[in-house]
């Protein structure tokens, strides 16, 4: 406890380091020595020297761990190397062909050594740290894996997790053998209990629960808002250890984890270094004995090659490294019974058939759902309505029907599947295009489409429109979302007189009456353009909205209008057009009228854009109701042009990697100026390499460039060769 006679300073600094020491025993150590009412004690004390001393608060107070709100999204940031996946062994046999291949790999009389890890169900977090005050480290950044390459900046979510040391002293950095300037890469997951009361949580306010504690953990991280990401709890788990480079740090990858857990980090006990591969399975067969009571999701176990030096000679495949494999669960499934199939209707219109299933505990969960996919997918499993089926959970996550189950304990139905012929929704025909496998909807205007393009539309990764969720779409509508449509009530739909769906009525101008249990109110919105017609008055006459709630949407929406052209385009929800096809597509053209102005032929000239996509962006723009849209979109005011951004050839078919500080560009500035010239970075250096940019510290990748006689330039040589 701090002393009285001590200055402020070390006060703070000694309580500091007591809530630092009782976090660790907490959420790393699982072994709290303190009630939450002792630990809140420390804290509040804390918070009020704090209060009396604002010029002696620091970043890396356990006061600070929920920071501002994110403004503007995340940004993206390279890797310092990539984040690969995992190739993967699905049984004993395959486990013993890669082991026999990392063998015959290496030279005859070396001693192999694995190391044996948890595969947690969760996601890719790297954390770099960098020099502190009296020879210590603090977090500086904390990156998603993203596409393996770019990862976004998620430190301010980050550092509200109270498993990530926010600072690590000179004594531990000491005790653990690193230097102050280091990666951590582990996995992110959401505890069982977490999910559950998370979902509870959902439930009562009238929310949709989450798929999964992974999807859970992943959705969380990703919030804008610090303060809900503290609220859940995350956990880090701890696996590899680089250096400044993106190298490994240690000769041992086993050597590795246990210099994390000297520094203060969470590891998974549940790890082994063994020399057999006799004893991996051994390894193997008691963790999956074990999987269901561990507290968070594991799908597998990861096995790794324990040398890192003769991981290097190992090497990479074009997306998995050489010297490690996932040996992944069989799925765990039971035998159920069909009792229905659900029509659900995308935003682009489709059909998708889902299985109603006699609900089945399955690995400690209750399915009553599984997709059925598409009418081929029917065919080929031969299924029908009251047939007994074997249900997995694929990857433990989604569940999928494997094959029918036929024998004198379960019988066939006999029911077949039909797909409707008119929409469940909007009683518009359903149709079958050409080469496709998928039956549509394609009446623009279906209800059923225009909540999943609303949904779609304020999504975080599209127009990132908050509070624009599931409850208010439906308010918005005037009607209950997009629910699926039974088989049963297809069919009762179909036979003459049945009446249109309320909202299609509405929208049709009939005077046919709604269904006594679907009560509808007139629709706010139709479009997503009508999003910025909405008032302050049209919201609060909703169910459970006040003016506060309205005032906040309303300026989500007004925000909204800043979003960059590539957001407008993805907005617009023409298919096949993703993020990375509607970046191109804005740098390409700089505008949206310039997109709709292009030909097919003139499409495929840009970057990423082939015929296929060509065809649909044509074919979108055609329709005179999407037209419409862009228009009314132009009017609220939203972004429709983009800084062209033209690619160079001077570094065509070159491969850059960058290691130490640059004297004036930062490593992003140096990557976007080499890939504006047509060249590529990348993470590690090898035999390919073109160049090696060193600047001030440059680490183990300037050595390996010497080794490989690969040509290394500083700042001013990479901006001649630019030049």
């Amino acid at each position: 406890m701090t002393k009285h006679s001590e200055t402020p300073r070390q006060q703070i600094e000694a309580l500091r380091s007591e809530i630092e020491h009782h976090e660790y025993l907490y959420y790393v150590e699982d072994a709290p020595v303190l009630t939450d009412a002792q630990y809140d004690k420390l804290m509040n004390r804390l918070k009020a020297l704090e209060a009396e001393h604002p010029e002696l608060i620091t970043p890396e107070s356990p006061t600070q761990r929920v920071g501002g709100k994110v403004k503007e999204g995340f940004a993206k940031v390279a890797h310092s190397r990539p984040m690969l996946s995992l190739d993967n062994a699905y049984n004993e046999e395959e486990f013993r062909a890669w082991a026999q291949r990392v063998q015959d790999s290496l030279h005859a009389n070396d001693t192999l050594r694995f190391v044996c890890e948890f595969k947690l169900d969760g996601l890719s977090l790297a954390l770099h740290y960098g020099p502190a005050e009296h020879g210590g480290a603090k977090l500086l950044r904390g990156l998603t894996r993203g596409d393996g390459t770019t990862g976004e900046d998620v430190t301010s979510n980050v550092r509200t997790m109270k498993s990530v040391p926010l600072t690590i002293s000179a004594a531990k950095l000491k005790a653990a053998g690193l230097p102050q300037t280091f990666e951590v890469r582990g996995e992110v997951v959401m505890p069982q209990a977490a999910f559950m009361k998370l979902n509870q949580e959902r439930e009562a306010a009238g929310q949709s629960p989450a798929a999964n504690p992974r999807n859970a953990a992943a959705g969380t991280l990703r919030t804008v808002e610090p303060s809900i990401v503290a609220q859940r709890r995350l956990d880090l788990y701890a696996y590899f250890l680089l250096d400044g480079d993106g190298e490994f740090l240690l000769p041992y990858q086993s050597e590795a984890l246990a210099a994390l857990k000297a520094a203060g980090f969470r590891t998974n006990a549940n790890s082994a270094t063994v020399d057999s591969v006799d004893a991996v399975l051994e390894f193997i067969a008691a963790a999956e004995q074990r999987r269901d009571t561990l507290g968070y999701e594991i799908d597998g176990i990861v096995i790794k090659v324990d040398s890192v030096q003769q991981q290097r000679r190992l090497g990479f495949t074009g997306k998995a490294p050489r010297w490690a494999v996932a040996y992944k669960f069989p799925a765990r499934g039971a035998v159920t019974r069909l009792n229905d199939v659900l029509f659900q209707i995308g935003r682009s219109g489709k059909l998708t058939p889902v299985a109603a299933l006699e609900p089945v505990p399955i690995g400690g969960i209750t399915v009553a759902r599984a997709t059925l996919h598409n009418p081929d997918e029917i065919a080929r499993l031969g299924v029908r309505i009251g047939d007994y089926v074997a249900v997995e959970r694929g990857g433990d996550v989604i569940p999928k029907i494997t094959e029918v189950v036929e024998d004198k304990d379960h019988p066939r139905g006999t029911r077949e599947i039909v797909f409707p012929a008119r929409c469940p929704r909007c009683k518009q025909p359903i149709v079958k295009p050409e080469g496709e496998i998928d039956f549509r909807c394609v009446n623009a205007s279906c209800p059923a489409r225009l909540s999943e393009e609303l949904l779609h539309y304020a999504s975080r990764g599209v127009m990132n429109i908050e509070g624009l969720g599931e409850s208010m779409v439906a308010q918005l509508m005037g009607h209950a979302l997009n629910e699926p449509t039974s088989l049963s009530e297809v069919e009762a739909a179909e036979q003459p007189g049945a009446p249109l769906d309320p909202i299609a009525a509405e929208m049709a101008a009939t005077d046919e009456e709604t269904t006594a249990d679907e009560p509808t109110r007139k629709a706010l919105v139709r479009t997503v353009a009508d999003l910025y017609k909405l008032t302050e008055a049209d919201l609060v006459a909703l169910e459970r909205v006040g003016a506060k709630t309205a005032q906040s949407l309303l300026q989500q929406i007004e925000r909204s209008k800043q979003a960059p052209l590539y957001r407008v385009i993805l907005g617009l929800g023409i298919r096949h057009v993703g993020e990375r096809t509607a970046q191109d597509l804005a740098n390409t053209f700089g505008s949206l009228d310039a997109i709709m102005a292009a030909s097919e032929d003139e499409l495929v000239q840009a970057e990423g854009i082939g015929p296929v996509v060509a065809k649909t962006i044509v074919e979108w723009f055609t329709i005179s109701s999407n037209r419409a849209l862009v228009e009314a979109l132009r009017a609220a005011g939203l972004q429709f042009t983009a800084e062209k951004k033209v690619v160079g050839t001077a570094l065509a078919g070159k491969t850059f990697v960058l290691t130490g500080t640059l004297p004036t560009l930062t490593r992003e500035e140096a990557k976007e100026k080499i890939e504006a010239a047509g060249g590529k970075v990348s993470g590690g250096v090898s035999k390919r390499t073109s160049y090696v940019v060193a600047g001030e510290d440059a680490g183990s990748k300037l050595d390996k460039a010497r080794d490989l006689n690969v040509p290394v330039l500083d700042e001013a040589a990479l901006l001649e060769l630019l030049a």
